[in-house]
Formats: C-alpha cells, structure tokens, sequence
C-alpha cells in the first residue's frame, strides 16, 4: 500500500547553528529524523545541501529525490551506532572484490580489464600494504589476511557521516578498492564508474544495448556520484 505524498507546508528554509552542528529549520520547526532525533549535520556545506533540497520542494514531498536528506537520516539513525559493523560488512567486499575476477577470454578483454584494474591493485598495495590477489573465472579465492586487516583499518578510519558515503562507494561498484579510491581522491567518481563496468560495456559493444539496463545503470551512476558528492560536502 502506497502512502501519499505529503505536500509542502512552510514557506522558509533556513540554516542555523546548533550545539556542534547546523540545524535545518521550515519555517520555525526544525527537521527531525524518522526516528525523532534532531537531523544535526556536521558542517554548513552540508546543512545548505539538505535545506536546498527542502526549497527546492514545489509540491509533494518526495524523500526518493532527497539523497542528502535520506543519507543524513541513515546517518543519525543508524550508522552512528553501528558504524564499526558497517565498516566490517563493506570490508568483506575486499575479500570478492570486483577487481580481482578477470575473464579468461577473449583477450581484447583480459587486456581491457588488466589496464584498467592492474594500476588500482598496484595503488591499494602501495597506500594500504593490501596487496590482493587476482584469478580468472569467478570462483572464489581467499586473499591474505593481512591485505584484509589492512583495508579494514582504513575503512575503520571513515568516520559515521563519512561511512554512508563509502557504502554506497562499494555497494554499488562492488569494489571495495574502488570505493577507497574515490574517498581518498586517488581517482574521481566520474571516471571509477566506467572501470566498474567494464564486463557490461563488453557485453554492451557486441550484444547491443538493452534500454532497461541502460537506465538501471544510469540511476547506479546517480547513486555513485551523489555518494562523492556527500563525501565532499561531509569534509566541507
């Protein structure tokens, strides 16, 4: 059952300090979470984000359209009490990740995939000490522990606001490496969303384009670049 959209109902938006944060204010009320904590972000940058999606509101609310507004509930809600596990669980993605499975044909791929994804090996290597290992074909192979260990520390150092940024990173490339590539500003969001979908735009070049696919990857490109974008907004 859908519930319907409320519409607007306040006529200002507003940024004000609050504690050790920025409060966005409709009207005089201030903006709460969905579990009724006060929505306190961590610096103005991204405070005048979440207030200018709340402006730019003509009718219905729509919270599907509100990225910063979601990430910041998930933030407050969730990942500040379990910012530790959700460091964990995107850790694991080092241990399958995307960049370490490569076709055993045909070579034009095998080279595609080696250009693209050998250089992000050698920087994770030199950054973490995490050196992973690669195989063709998609059965699974364990890497080193302590490649492991390493990525975890540096996962472990995002902080909470900093953590729902890089889950969205990993989740959706599916490399853990990629994701902390982009959060370290080794590589741009823009160009780390084509070097995830290499296989696809394989596929794409000789099987031909298939309209449902191409804009499920659209919105998974939206998706990548807004998790930058707050990224950059949470460090100001």
């Amino acid at each position: 059952m859908n519930v319907p959209l409320k519409k607007r109902f306040w006529k200002d938006v507003t940024v004000q300090p609050e504690g050790t944060g920025y409060a966005v204010f409709l009207d005089n009320r201030q903006l709460k979470t969905p579990k009724k904590s006060s929505l306190l972000l961590p610096n103005k940058a991204l405070a005048d984000g979440v207030a200018a999606e709340w402006d730019a509101i003509e009718g219905k609310i729509n919270p599907l359209a509100m990225h910063l507004t979601r990430c910041a509930n998930a933030t407050i809600d969730k990942v500040v009490f379990e910012r530790e596990a959700v460091g964990d669980m995107l850790t694991e993605y080092g241990g399958t990740d995307l960049l370490c499975y490569r076709a055993e044909t045909p070579a034009a791929l095998v080279e595609r995939q080696a250009a693209a994804w050998d250089p992000l090996l050698d920087w994770a290597a030199q950054t973490f000490d995490a050196r992973l290992l690669t195989a063709e074909g998609v059965m699974h192979i364990p890497q080193p522990p302590e490649a492991i260990e390493n990525l975890r520390a540096a996962v472990q150092e995002h902080s909470a606001w900093e953590m729902t940024a890089l889950h969205d990173l990993v989740t959706i490339s599916g490399s853990l490496v990629l994701g902390l590539a982009v959060s370290k500003g080794h590589i741009a969001g823009q160009d780390a969303w084509p070097l995830s979908r290499i296989d696809e735009t394989w596929q794409e070049e000789f099987w031909g384009v298939d309209d449902e696919a191409t804009e499920m990857a659209a919105n998974k490109r939206s998706d990548f670049l807004k998790a930058e974008h707050l990224l950059q907004l949470v460090r100001g």
